[in-house]
């Protein structure tokens, strides 16, 4: 194939069905249906024929690419990766900001569609703490990230690990959480707004300090793990 017909193959529009083929092999979880929902999220913008169907060009496929990556390895939420793919010329070495505003709130239904997960599961992780529901019975709702987390708590049990298994996690992150409450909640709780406002700020470097830190130290075990 010549260079010419290779520009002009990439330049061909593609059917989702097509950019889902070509990465499967990268993401063997991405779907038709996930695409369709993060083009609702609006992370994902593809034109139209005038039939409806999505055509996607070359530059739609790398975002999608870079999407699934920031969920895969660094297990962004959708909020924070709109965040940062809005900021293309921000340096990745940036520290980012952690999402903290309010979530949308969704059923357990919801949150299985979305993540891929079954009810089973979703209540199992629920019983352990992994899933964290505001209010009871029918008025129960579960905030977005509870889909990434039910997710990736699916992929963690293809490789055996139950969700009992995983209490741990909450646990430490319950710790942490706690840790950092201590520090800017007399702030968040003041009448004063500007004292609220310098709290949320200290909670945002605060959150981003503790996770590059929880980071360092779990990828320093996993190298004592790789050298034995």
């Amino acid at each position: 194939m010549t260079a010419t017909e290779a520009a002009q193959r990439s330049a061909r529009p593609l059917t989702i069905g097509t950019v889902c083929s070509r990465l499967q092999n990268e993401f063997p979880d991405i779907s038709i249906s996930k695409i369709r929902y993060l083009e609702d999220q609006g992370l994902l913008k593809p034109r139209r024929t005038r039939g409806g169907y999505r055509l996607f060009d070359e530059e739609d496929v790398e975002r999608l690419r870079t999407i699934l990556r920031l969920q895969r390895d660094e297990f962004l939420p959708l909020r924070v990766i709109q965040q940062e793919l809005a900021s293309p010329t921000r340096s990745r070495s940036r520290r980012r900001p952690i999402g903290l505003s309010e979530e949308e709130q969704l059923t357990l239904s919801d949150v299985c569609k979305r993540a891929g997960v079954g009810e089973e599961l979703a209540r199992e992780l629920e019983e352990f703490g992994l899933l964290d529901p505001r209010g009871s019975g029918k008025d129960k709702r579960y905030g977005e990230s509870d889909v990434e987390i039910a997710s990736a708590c699916a992929k963690l049990a293809r490789f055996g690990i139950a969700p009992r298994m995983l209490r741990r996690f909450r646990t430490s992150a319950g710790q942490e959480a706690n840790l950092i409450e201590q520090l800017v909640g007399p702030s968040l709780r003041s009448r004063n707004p500007e004292r609220r406002k310098a709290g949320m700020e200290d909670l945002q470097a605060l959150a981003g300090l503790a996770q590059e830190l929880s980071q360092m130290l779990f990828l320093r075990d996993l190298r004592r793990v790789a050298r034995r």
